[in-house]
C-alpha cells in the first residue's frame, strides 16, 4: 500500500461520526483535534493497516508514526502508539530518543501520553531498565506531559511488581508538583505499585501525607484496604 497514511486517514474519516467527536472533547480540558472515531475502532484500523507494514524496516515504520504524530489528531496518535508497540520485539537502546522526541514534541493530552508511555515506553523500560534514569530526568522538564510520562511509563512494570525503589524515587521528586495531570500520573503509579508492594507504598504515603496534594493521595490509596485508607486520609 503505497500511500498508506493517506488511505488510513480516509478510513478514519469514513469511520467517524459527529456524536463521538462531541462526546470525546468532554474528557479533556485542552482543545483536542478529533476525527470522531471510537477507540475500539481506531485500534482495529491500526491493526489492519499494520498488516501491510510488518515486513518494513523498523525505522521506516517509526517515520510513518512521526507523520501521524505531526497531524495533531488524537486518533492518529493512537495508531502511532499501536504501531510503535507492535515493534517492541525489535526495540534497541537508540529507540529511546525517538520515543522521547514524540513525548516532548507531540504529546499534548493525557490520553496520548498514557497510550504511548504505558505500552511503548513501558515495554522499552522493562527491556532496558538502565533507562529508568532517563525517566528521572523527565521529572525536571518544563513540559507537564514529559513529567507525567516519568510516572506513567512505569504503570505496566508496576503491575508486574518491578522497580519499587525507582517508583518511590520518582514519586518523591514529583511529590509537590503543582500540575494536576502530573499529580494524577504519579498517584496512579503509586496505586498500581501498592498492589504488589502495599507496605512500602503505604509507608511512603504516611510519611508524606501532610504535604502530598490530595489529588495524588486519593489516587495512591485507591486500592489499599479500608484501614490503610482511613489512616492515610486522617488529619
Amino acid at each position: 500500500m503505497e500511500n498508506i497514511i493517506e488511505t488510513l486517514r480516509e478510513e478514519l474519516i469514513r469511520q467517524s461520526d459527529e456524536r463521538t467527536r462531541e462526546i470525546s472533547q468532554h474528557f479533556f480540558k485542552e482543545k483536542i483535534s478529533f476525527y470522531g472515531v471510537n477507540n475500539k475502532t481506531v485500534h482495529k484500523i491500526s491493526k489492519e493497516f499494520f498488516s501491510f507494514l510488518k515486513t518494513k524496516p523498523k525505522e521506516e515504520i517509526f517515520g510513518l508514526c512521526d507523520q501521524l504524530w505531526q497531524s495533531g489528531y488524537i486518533e492518529e496518535s493512537f495508531v502511532a502508539c499501536d504501531w510503535s508497540y507492535f515493534l517492541h520485539k525489535k526495540y534497541e537502546p537508540a529507540d529511546f530518543k525517538v520515543f522521547e522526541s514524540w513525548i516532548n514534541e507531540y504529546v499534548n493530552n493525557w490520553a496520548s501520553c498514557d497510550t504511548l508511555c504505558n505500552h511503548t515506553v513501558g515495554e522499552f523500560i522493562m527491556m532496558y531498565p538502565e533507562y529508568i534514569g532517563r525517566l528521572k530526568d523527565f521529572t525536571s522538564s518544563g513540559n507537564r506531559w514529559t513529567r507525567r510520562a516519568a510516572a506513567v511509563s512505569l504503570i505496566i512494570p508496576a503491575r508486574k511488581g518491578l522497580f519499587p525503589d525507582d517508583i518511590l524515587e520518582i514519586a518523591g521528586i514529583l511529590l509537590m508538583d503543582k500540575d494536576d495531570m502530573v499529580q494524577k500520573g504519579y498517584g496512579w503509579m503509586l496505586k498500581v505499585a501498592s498492589m504488589a508492594h502495599p507496605e512500602e507504598i503505604f509507608a511512603f504515603v504516611m510519611q508524606h501525607k501532610q504535604i502530598m496534594p490530595r489529588t495524588a493521595l486519593r489516587y495512591a490509596i485507591e486500592k489499599m484496604p479500608a484501614e490503610m485508607k482511613a489512616a492515610a486520609m486522617a488529619k
